[in-house]
Formats: C-alpha cells, structure tokens, sequence
C-alpha cells in the first residue's frame, strides 16, 4: 500500500500540472472504487480552479475555488498517471485541464477512494476527525507519544501505527525508525524511555524524508505520476532484510505483529 512519502510524492507530482489550472472536463469510467464517486463530483470539478494541493496523513487533498476539497486516497494499488498515451481499462477517474494535461486515477484494485468535503471543515471528514498529528510536523513531539504512551502495554510499533497517535505512519517507515531509534518493536509502550522517544521523533522524520526526497519506495504497482519509480527501499536497513546483517553486527530477523510483518535486530534494539 502506498505510505505517506508516495502519497506526498504523488501530490507533489500531480500540483506541477494541477494547481492554478482550471479543469476542463471530468470523466469517470465507472461508478465507484472501493465505495461510490460522490454523485457531484462531475458537476463540482468541471471548470473548477484548482487552488492548491496537499495531504493529510495517507490522504491527498485537492482544493477547488467552489469550497469543496477533492479527496482521494491510493488504497492497495493506486496511483496518478499523467499525460497518459491512452486511457486504460483501470483509468477510473480522468481530469482534463485548461493547459491540455490529462490526468487519470488508476487503480487496478479499486481498494481507493474518492470524496468531496467542504475546505473550511476537513477536520470534520470521517477519517480526519480522530487523527493524530502530522509525523512532520511541530505537534508530533516525544511529550505527545510519551503522553499517549503513558500505562500502555501495547507494543510500542502498533500504537505508533494507530491514526489516532501519530496520522499517517506505515509498516515501513515504523519499521525503520525505531530501528534508528534503537528501540525494540515489541517493547511495552509505555516502557519506553522518554530519551528514546526523544530520538524517536527525529528518526520518524528523518525516515520520511529521506523517502520522501528519494520518490518513495515503490512497492510492487507504486510508482510517481510521472511514471518514475521511486527507490528508498534500496536504502532499507530493517525492512524486507529478515536473515541478513544489520550494520551493527547483528542479524535482522522478523516477527509478526497485528497481522504485519515487523523487521528488527534485537542487538541494536533495545
């Protein structure tokens, strides 16, 4: 499933043909994807301006000038394609703009989604409204995990992947950082040091970045809307590299948490 640096990747792909632009014709090549397209959407979208583009958690977020938000999420197997040479069978939602790009929203799965909300009130949409802060942003600080942690026996890598602590972290990127942060993924959260949350926070951010700046990690149909394929995973430490050597010496083994494969090293994880 896409994570947050393919998503923000993927937005800020789709905002250098997209933003500023008014959309000239919406086509949808079916009635729904993991639920119906909102029955609207046509009629709001077409000669609409887009205003700008962003993301919050998972979910990439379209603003048009009508006060509505267009907002999608890549479920399983989404992904925008731009300039297409032709509309495929999977190409489920086509937006055409003033400037002659052709946008197509293409998800062989239909495990996505689309909907309308009203800009000023985002907060409010289903998923929004319980969310944690954003991994990159000021709010997310070890006092908000130590506070969330706080008498959790819970292992600490499944709360981190609970929306309503931290939005929009994956089985990846946790992965990851608390292998930077050196800290076991089956350790009771609340036993957590607050020094380790202190570098855990950093690692979090660090980890998505660097994602972020490599275009994701392209897992199996992931891949930017300009068809490039992204390349962190060749920078994984832990993830996917159960049996092999981890930098410190250690071998980096897997266990299953939650129904998710987690990846670890129990030398440099404490």
């Amino acid at each position: 499933m896409p994570e947050l640096p393919e998503v923000e990747t993927t937005v800020r792909g789709l905002a250098q043909f997209l933003e500023g632009e008014r959309i000239s014709r919406v086509v949808l090549n079916r009635a729904d994807l993991r639920r119906p397209f909102p029955p609207e959407l046509v009629q709001m979208m077409t000669g609409a301006r887009v205003e700008r583009l962003g993301r919050r958690a998972k979910y990439g977020l379209v603003d048009l000038d009508r006060g509505q938000t267009m907002i999608f999420h890549l479920g399983m197997s989404g992904r925008w394609r731009i300039d297409p040479e032709e509309i495929g069978k999977h190409d489920h939602l086509v937006l055409e703009t003033g400037a002659g790009h052709v946008l197509a929203l293409n998800d062989a799965r239909r495990f996505g989604s689309v909907d309308l909300w009203p800009t000023d009130d985002l907060a409010a949409f289903g998923p929004f409204a319980d969310m944690g802060p954003e991994p990159l942003e000021a709010d997310l600080s070890a006092r908000h995990l130590a506070d969330a942690f706080a008498g959790r026996i819970s292992p600490v890598k499944v709360l981190l992947l609970d929306q309503k602590i931290v939005a929009g972290l994956g089985n990846i990127y946790v992965c990851e950082a608390l292998h930077r942060a050196g800290i076991r993924p089956d350790k009771a959260a609340g036993k957590v040091s607050y020094a380790k949350l202190k570098l855990l926070v950093p690692a979090i951010r660090e980890v998505l970045l660097e994602s972020i700046a490599a275009g994701g990690s392209s897992m199996r149909d992931y891949a930017k809307p300009d068809g490039e394929l992204g390349y962190f995973a060749t920078k994984w430490q832990v993830y996917g590299r159960e049996g092999q050597p981890c930098h410190c010496g250690g071998t980096v083994e897997r266990v299953v948490q939650g129904g998710r494969s987690t990846f670890f090293c129990r030398k440099c994880q404490r």
